[in-house]
């Protein structure tokens, strides 16, 4: 059913260079808000939108990443180029860096064959036919003001191109026509501009489509630290901080005679850009994603569940057992008290973080939640003499255990079982 079908737009990216940190951050909100979704009962689709007109004219070259590089021939009407192009582009050194970020798109949505066939066209048509647009000084208008836009907006210019909104109506209305009650961009925070352009196109089009359609999520930048100080980068040289120098950055040096371990800090980039709320600005600090201290709260997280294996694995009880046999009438120290209604607060964080489209809710629930389990170790022993104690607080480490990976598993964060 349409309502709940959800796609999820994110990651959309120029296709000539490699992903940059703001990339980073779109990737992370998408992918944590998708699995977010996902756990609510939603069926979403993570989409990415790309745009290869410009760099296509301009015949340029792109290097697939298995080393098959196309030339774009620039001329619009020879699809057989524009298809290789694309091909090399999405296999393209973007893909390796999605993949070393372990985020995964289900459609590749080309911005082009919205013209090639005819969406921008028909939209186009659909506003015209419900009389919401007009002609003056040679160019085609869209009354936007009917909707609340502060002044009319350009469709058609007076060279007969479209301006860069009327292909979102278009794709917009696509999107709609595939079933999608519900969608969700995440973009830049400077596509601000858009929004009530194209709410306002989707509106006047008639096609019943509904009032604030689509969601918007439009985050901050991102300032790079390390070693103390401010990642300089100079904008006009074409220089950035690539989202692969953050996961190479945070994953620390290997050790002598072994590959270095992306894991760690695929981890910690992937914690930290979604741990605020997507509207503020975020000063991603690589010493403090290397820190193995409670100060970094990947490392707290991460560090409370491999605890709890490990008191898991000293007991030598089968945690099925536990599931049949603990009383856990008997978890009455106060701190036994304070996680069991943390580990309750679990499912109506969820059911709020997407109600709000914060994903940032799940990594503060998750420090929260690590906090309590270390309070709580600290405070009681676990491994009693007394057995039905000693099982009823198994229990209650192993659901947290649980909720530990289930939130870290949303996030795109690993569980490990020891550290």
């Amino acid at each position: 059913p349409r309502g709940k079908k959800v796609l999820v737009e994110f990651v959309s990216a120029n296709p000539t260079g490699p992903l940059h940190v703001g990339h980073g951050r779109q990737g992370a909100l998408g992918d944590a808000m998708s699995a977010l979704l996902q756990s609510q009962g939603y069926d979403v689709t993570r989409e990415f939108y790309y745009n290869i007109a410009d760099d296509f004219k301009a015949k340029k070259t792109v290097s697939a990443s298995d080393g098959e590089p196309a030339t774009a021939s620039g001329d619009v009407e020879d699809l057989e180029s524009i298809r290789r192009f694309a091909v090399a582009y999405l296999r393209h050194e973007q893909d390796l860096d999605l993949q070393a970020f372990g985020v995964k798109f289900d459609n590749y949505y080309l911005e082009s064959s919205l013209y090639a066939d005819g969406k921008v066209a028909a939209a186009v048509d659909a506003l015209i036919a419900a009389g919401k647009t007009y002609e003056q000084d040679g160019a085609l208008w869209l009354r936007t003001t009917d909707y609340g836009d502060d002044k009319d907006r350009v469709m058609k210019k007076t060279d007969g191109t479209y301006t860069y909104f009327v292909p979102d109506v278009a794709y917009h209305i696509n999107k709609w026509q595939r079933g999608y009650g519900k969608v969700i961009n995440i973009q830049g925070s400077d596509h601000h501009g858009t929004i009530a352009r194209v709410r306002a196109g989707l509106q006047a089009a008639g096609v019943g489509i509904p009032q604030g359609y689509p969601d918007y999520v439009l985050h901050k930048m991102v300032t790079v630290m390390r070693n103390g100080e401010e990642v300089k980068i100079s904008k006009r040289a074409g220089s950035y901080v690539t989202l692969r120098d953050l996961i190479e950055w945070s994953a620390g040096e290997p050790v002598e005679g072994q590959e270095r371990d992306l894991t760690r800090g695929r981890d910690a980039v992937r914690f930290f850009l979604i741990s605020r709320k997507a509207d503020t600005e975020f000063v991603f600090d690589v010493d403090l994603a290397l820190a193995q201290s409670d100060e970094n709260p990947v490392y707290y997280v991460q560090y409370a569940h491999a605890r709890i294996c490990t008191v898991l694995g000293k007991s030598g009880v089968d945690e099925e057992a536990l599931k049949s046999s603990a009383d856990l009438s008997l978890l009455t120290a106060p701190r036994e008290a304070t996680l069991l209604a943390k580990l309750a607060e679990y499912p109506d964080m969820l059911a709020h973080a997407l109600q709000e489209l914060g994903p940032h809710q799940v990594a503060f629930y998750l420090r929260d939640l690590a906090g309590e389990l270390h309070s709580y170790y600290n405070a009681e022993r676990v491994l009693v003499d007394d057995v039905p104690t000693k099982m009823a607080r198994l229990a209650l480490m192993s659901a947290t255990r649980q909720v530990l990976r289930n939130g870290l598993a949303l996030i795109g964060v690993s569980a490990p079982t020891r550290m």
